[in-house]
């Protein structure tokens, strides 16, 4: 499988890394317009460079998937222009979107062009996610009663000071929509569909436009109650990125870094040592916040596109993360519960 990137910045080399391991995928080229960042994927890599994403996709027809890295209040375009004008598969990084109506049109152009859109969303690849969700699927918590997301990070005034996009609500927006929207998409993927939510948000230690902490409380159609907290403010360093689950009849916590770390795992019907063997296979201890998830939701996007499979995170699927984020910003804002 043939990739194309859009993008060369900070997430970039998790892309690079993951196509560089794949026996079946290979890079042609990459844009970026800092023609500096991408003559150093160039240099790293061989393929070749551009600074204008549409010359590399006129240059190169053999290009089958198209990476969008760039920063979130551009990929609605980008990606439709992609989809529309060069017929190309996108992956396209979080969040999809700022805005619910912006993922829409993301759909509807992957839908009229005949192409595939997908959402990068690697943390549904952690070896203890993974063992999660097929506790959820076989019922082993019974009825849900609460899921809590918990996002403990640092990021300084000299992390948005990199460039001048970050922290602005156009381009980027704030803690929920840069860091914990993959935390949201493991709770609703985890809890279902909600219903409500009531939240607060804050600009505590950075000065930006948009929110560098953020707490809220969702009802899901199930009865279940999601927590989420989100924070950027953690001093000195990052301290967690978190995922508990409690059921009637079970509780599971994730942690680590990266939602990378078994904490808990006992069940009703757990059997002797259980808990203590998956600990000792399940753990992962990633470099970063961004864990091990991208080969692997790589592997899934390949595995879609040359067997017609499912996508891993498709538009649709993304957009979900979207519409309660929209939601979220919409309750602080006006200080009351907002229906989803």
């Amino acid at each position: 499988m043939r990739f194309g990137i859009i993008g060369c910045g900070r997430i970039a080399p998790e892309h690079l890394r993951a196509i560089a391991e794949h026996d079946s995928a290979s890079l042609i080229a990459c844009a970026d317009i800092d023609d500096e960042k991408a003559q150093s994927v160039s240099r790293q890599t061989g393929c070749t460079a551009y600074t204008d994403y549409r010359k590399m996709l006129a240059a190169h027809p053999e290009i089958e998937v198209v990476s969008i890295l760039t920063p979130s209040g551009l990929h609605p375009e980008q990606a439709i222009d992609v989809m529309e004008h060069f017929g190309r598969h996108v992956i396209v990084e979080k969040p999809m979107a700022l805005d619910p109506a912006d993922a829409d049109r993301m759909i509807a152009s992957a839908q009229r062009s005949g192409v595939k859109l997908f959402v990068v969303k690697q943390n549904r690849y952690n070896r203890p996610v993974v063992r999660l969700r097929e506790a959820m699927e076989a019922g082993r918590f019974g009825r849900i009663l609460m899921g809590t997301v918990r996002v403990r990070w640092m990021r300084d005034q000299a992390y948005y000071d990199l460039a001048d996009w970050r922290g602005t609500k156009r381009l980027d927006g704030g803690v929920l929509s840069n860091q914990a929207i993959h935390h949201l998409d493991l709770l609703l993927w985890m809890l279902g569909e909600p219903v409500s939510v009531f939240a607060r948000t804050e600009r505590y230690l950075v000065d930006i436009e948009a929110e560098d902490t953020a707490v809220a409380i969702v009802k899901f159609a199930s009865g279940a109650t999601g927590v989420i907290e989100a924070t950027t403010a953690c001093r000195p360093d990052d301290l967690e990125g978190s995922l508990s689950i409690l059921g009637e009849r079970g509780t599971v916590e994730i942690s680590g870094i990266a939602v990378n770390e078994l904490k808990h795992w006992r069940f009703t019907d757990s059997e002797p040592d259980e808990e203590a063997q998956l600990m000792a296979s399940l753990g992962e201890a990633p470099k970063n916040v961004y864990g091990f998830g991208h080969g692997r939701y790589l592997d899934a996007v390949i595995q879609s596109l040359t067997s017609d499979k499912p996508g891993p995170v498709d538009g649709t699927e993304g957009r979900r993360s979207i519409e309660l984020l929209h939601a979220i910003y919409a309750s602080a804002e006006k200080g009351t519960e907002v229906l989803i």
